[in-house]
């Protein structure tokens, strides 16, 4: 893979990174107060407060998966195959 490649896949991977937190807000912000006014219980709990903290989870955990299945790429940094010396590092 060449630099920019790898360049363009670290990028493509920030990005969606991005739009997977924005998503994720806006979910939390519909689960919380859009359900404000729903008048059921799940565990003697009103169902915004569980969608909000419990449903947040479950949701994030599937826009993960969904990153590490479809965007992210296990791509080699190194550019040569040997480890930088730079910065007086051994």
């Amino acid at each position: 893979m060449s630099e920019k490649e790898k360049y363009l896949q670290i990028r493509r991977e920030a990005m969606w990174t991005g739009i997977t937190l924005l998503i994720l807000i806006v979910f939390w912000v519909l689960a919380g107060f859009g359900l404000a006014g729903v008048d059921i219980k799940v565990f003697e709990l009103p169902l915004w407060a569980v969608a909000g903290t419990f449903g947040v989870w479950i949701f994030a955990m599937v826009l993960v998966k969904l990153l590490t299945t479809f965007v992210f790429k296990d791509i080699d940094l190194e550019t040569d195959g040997t480890p930088s010396r730079k910065g007086g590092q051994p």
